[in-house]
């Protein structure tokens, strides 16, 4: 292939892969301090962070075999670098459950915060459709055999998982300001500064996630020839979880904020 060009296509994946596993040891050092401060939190959420954590060993285990199997197992022949590692397909249904579970665990605080359904059922909703397109996607991934076939069929399926993601991260960003402003108002000094934090990080985290969907959707969309979209796609679902400082003791919100959410 005397147009192969391994900078965009194998050195943009070992990039992302890089990046993917710096961010796990975030998540793994995470998880770790927060069964260390929060013995006492419930054990659904307990079992929740556990969860989490094994999805993203999981995933880690499956982009660190595709990027053996296009760098090692395909050495020297470029011509299979498009075929789909069976892995690579399992990495996406992983990377759905970790999104949506993420994406559901706060569409709870945003309830147990408001005591209302309408936004946290429609954020149930868009999180259940992403893993559902998640799991379609695994399923086909593992019977296509090339990677330029399965966009041709099913490249809709994946710019609608990105912009699904990509809306829902923004209704509960915005949903959760919102909620927390709102308490902000009646709590008191000792909370107040709680709040603040609360708020600027629910606006940083919810724009850094949403973006990197936008950009796995428009890399994807506007190159199809290289793999940049691809080490964007396994940087974004170690965003959660670390990023989005997954391990939030629901006792220390209690102790120190007026509302249980």
């Amino acid at each position: 292939m005397t147009s192969f060009d391994p900078s965009i296509t194998l050195g943009a994946y070992e990039l992302g892969v890089l990046a993917s596993y710096a961010l796990l040891g975030v998540t793994t050092t995470q998880t770790y301090i927060y069964y260390g401060r929060f013995p006492h939190d419930p054990l659904r959420i307990k079992y929740l962070v556990a969860v989490i954590w094994l999805c993203e060993m999981a995933h880690a285990v499956c982009i660190g075999h595709t990027l053996y199997e296009m760098t090692v197992s395909n050495y020297e022949h470029p011509e299979r670098l498009f075929l789909i590692p069976r892995t690579l397909a399992a990495a996406v249904l992983f990377s759905g459950i970790i999104g949506a579970f993420v994406q559901i665990f706060f569409s709870s605080r945003i309830y147990g915060i408001s005591k209302s359904l309408y936004i946290p059922c429609l954020s149930w909703s868009l999180s259940f459709l992403r893993l559902l397109g998640s799991i379609i996607v695994c399923v086909y991934g593992f019977t296509m055999e090339t990677i330029p076939a399965f966009e041709t069929q099913w490249a809709w399926l994946l710019n609608s998982l990105w912009s699904v993601a990509s809306a829902n991260d923004l209704i509960i960003a915005v949903t959760l300001v919102y909620w927390l402003h709102r308490q902000r108002s009646v709590a008191d000094k000792r909370t107040v500064a709680l709040v603040d934090k609360l708020v600027a990080w629910t606006i940083e985290t919810g724009v850094v996630t949403s973006a990197a969907g936008l950009v796995t959707l428009i890399c994807f969309a506007t190159m199809h020839e290289n793999f940049i979209w691809l080490g964007c796609f396994v940087v974004a679902a170690r965003l959660y979880p670390s990023i989005f400082k997954f391990p939030i003791g629901k006792s220390e919100l209690q102790n120190r904020s007026p509302s249980d959410g």
